[in-house]
């Protein structure tokens, strides 16, 4: 009977053994998996951290890091020198030799300041050709106050030049060209002027209204 209740108190020991060591064994895996979440918590990234991560850089947009530069664009216009051409044309209408003399000088002088770097290249040539002309029609006419035959006579040349230079670089001003058949013994001269009616400024007030329109610019 002591056998019996020996051998009873062995395997109720060695069953107790056995749940303690089996309890501890559970314990261990769960603390184990419990520090293996954390870990894995702790180090996977944040789904804005990755995402942003995997992203490619942005590209640098040259245009904005750039800032323009606006280029000086030089335009040429005749405007002045037909101005002052059109105040000598005047002159001479009304036969004021004083007056016409005053603006050859101007006419001349507004040639000779002419910025020759706003010329566009491909016309530079035939501008100088014909600027040339023109100033020496301008001075003969500002030199010679008391001779309006000779001022008239210089006219006409440069009343040609002032056709020449619209035909090369055209105008924003509404100009005429008109026709005198009887000057220079019948050979016929142009003028340029602003205004549709006719004003003769190579005869004035012998013959104001002789000749006619012939180009509208």
């Amino acid at each position: 009977m002591k056998n019996i209740f020996s051998s009873f108190t062995i395997i109720a020991l060695t069953g107790l053994t056995l749940f303690s060591c089996k309890e501890a064994s559970n314990k261990n895996t769960d603390q184990h998996t419990e520090h293996t979440a954390a870990a894995s918590e702790t180090q996977a990234p944040q789904p804005s951290e990755q995402s942003s991560a995997n992203l490619p850089a942005e590209p640098i947009n040259e245009k904005e890091t750039k800032t323009p530069v606006k280029e000086e664009i030089k335009s040429f216009s005749i405007s002045p020198i037909i101005k002052d051409y059109l105040e000598l044309k005047n002159a001479l209408t009304t036969d004021n030799d004083k007056a016409a003399a005053s603006a050859g000088k101007k006419l001349l002088a507004t040639i000779k300041n002419t910025d020759m770097k706003s010329i566009p290249a491909n016309k530079h040539k035939e501008y100088m050709d014909i600027a040339d002309d023109a100033k020496e029609n301008a001075e003969h006419i500002g030199d010679n106050v008391g001779k309006i035959d000779h001022q008239r006579e210089h006219m006409a040349p440069l009343s040609q030049d002032m056709a020449d230079l619209i035909a090369l670089f055209g105008t924003t001003q509404k100009l005429y060209r008109d026709y005198c058949p009887m000057f220079n013994d019948g050979k016929g001269a142009v003028w340029i002027s602003e205004s549709k009616s006719i004003k003769n400024p190579y005869y004035g007030s012998k013959m104001l209204t002789c000749g006619s329109v012939k180009k509208e610019y």
